[in-house]
């Protein structure tokens, strides 16, 4: 018989990509997880994964072995996730993936409100781009995710992950004092030639920044938002900021508001077999009140 914990550390190998990153999600170590893995392999007489380069891909074996494992343990999560709705206990585990934005202009406030709540939960948090978040939730890695979708390049779902309109990001065009889009109108199409500051390629915000303006090519790519506005500031370039990233802004710098709007949306996402447990319902219960009070607050708006 195939022990569950075994099978859970092969499909988060699967999902993350790295023994170590498959770790770091099911909170054991890197040796734990090589230790499954090879009792894996003995017990069910396969070769299940190959190491390739820093990483490992599975085998045929393994993506078999994968699929159906997902959804055993979405059976197994389904029936524990009943128990607990029966106890109507929140407390034990949950993990919430979010993106880099959410996780410092949202998740400080819900993380916090959960300890004050539910002081027998005990929340976790992953940063991370939206496509590995999707992974670890349909691999039972995560438990809730915070996703932004752009209009130019929306996020696809799986069968089995629920989700739910948080509300919208807007962004907006932040130039240094001075220049000449400081003040007076300008269309997007005539920004290409601008010196830009963007987010790092592959990021869901680098990939829509070449969309919106057709041609561009940023000179300084950024993970951080706020390392953004620094730069702007020091007058070295433009950048599109979202407001949810905009706690504060630094002198010397101008926020425009670009027409059409430039807007995201922001998605929570589960397993819907996870739905019933209570520690799942509270944390989108609380990601949706600091959301609510987060959106009632002022933040720096657009000259």
């Amino acid at each position: 018989m195939i022990e569950l914990g075994r099978l859970r550390a092969l499909c988060a190998v699967a999902g993350h990509g790295t023994v170590t990153a498959a770790a770091a999600a099911l909170r054991c170590t890197p040796s734990a997880v090589s230790q499954h893995l090879a009792k894996l392999e003995r017990e069910t007489r396969s070769t299940l994964v190959m190491r390739e380069g820093r990483g490992i891909r599975l085998t045929e074996a393994g993506r078999v072995l994968v699929e159906h494992g997902t959804r055993v343990l979405s059976a197994v999560e389904a029936a524990e996730a009943a128990l607990a709705a029966h106890h109507g206990s929140v407390s034990g585990r949950v993990t919430v993936a979010s993106f880099p934005t959410a996780c410092r202009g949202l998740m400080p406030f819900t993380l916090k409100k959960l300890a004050t709540d539910h002081p027998e939960l005990r929340p976790g948090l992953l940063e991370a781009d939206r496509d590995l978040m999707v992974e670890a939730l349909r691999r039972g890695t995560v438990d809730v995710a915070v996703l932004d979708e752009w209009p130019e390049i929306p996020v696809a779902l799986p069968d089995e992950i629920a989700h739910r309109e948080l509300g919208h990001d807007t962004a907006d065009l932040v130039v240094p004092a001075g220049h000449r889009l400081a003040s007076g109108p300008f269309r997007l199409a005539e920004l290409a030639d601008e010196r830009w500051i963007g987010a790092i390629p592959g990021s869901v915000c680098h990939e829509w920044l070449l969309r919106a303006v057709p041609g561009v090519s940023p000179d300084y790519l950024v993970a951080e938002f706020e390392t953004q506005l620094t730069l702007v500031a020091a007058g070295l370039g433009v950048a599109f900021v979202p407001r949810l990233a905009r706690t504060d802004l630094p002198d010397g710098v101008v926020v425009r508001e670009v027409t059409p709007p430039a807007r995201r949306r922001v998605l929570l996402a589960w397993r819907r077999a996870s739905q019933p447990r209570p520690a799942v319902s509270a944390t989108l219960s609380a990601l949706i009140s600091s959301w609510n009070d987060l959106s009632a607050r002022a933040v720096p708006q657009p000259a």
